[in-house]
């Protein structure tokens, strides 16, 4: 797993410069319809059932005000709507770069 060398918000985006030196860019309003929260994408019981992840898919003029690296493996972003339970893995980010 490849950890991020940098991080930077330039315009609407994050920039990532990842260890091996390739480079993502994320719109910030994608970024947090994909935030992998279970208040975003909502969670399983034990038993299969979902509970929520029925908010808004789509988040028009969110942007990210700051992030925290946690531990080795994930950053955690702070939007501008509030949410900052999301912990986005590195592999996360690496294949949502790739989607787009």
């Amino acid at each position: 797993m490849k950890s991020p060398a940098n991080i930077q918000l330039i315009g609407n985006e994050v920039a990532i410069v990842w260890e091996d030196g390739a480079e993502s860019y994320f719109p910030m309003e994608d970024l947090r319809a994909a935030s992998p929260s279970a208040a975003n994408i909502g969670e399983r019981d034990i038993l299969g059932n979902q509970y929520g992840g029925d908010g808004p898919k789509k988040f028009p003029g969110v942007t990210v005000l700051g992030w925290e690296i946690v531990g080795n493996y994930a950053i955690r972003f702070d939007f501008s709507d509030g949410h900052k339970t999301g912990l986005f893995s590195y592999d996360f980010l690496r294949q949502l770069a790739e989607r787009h």
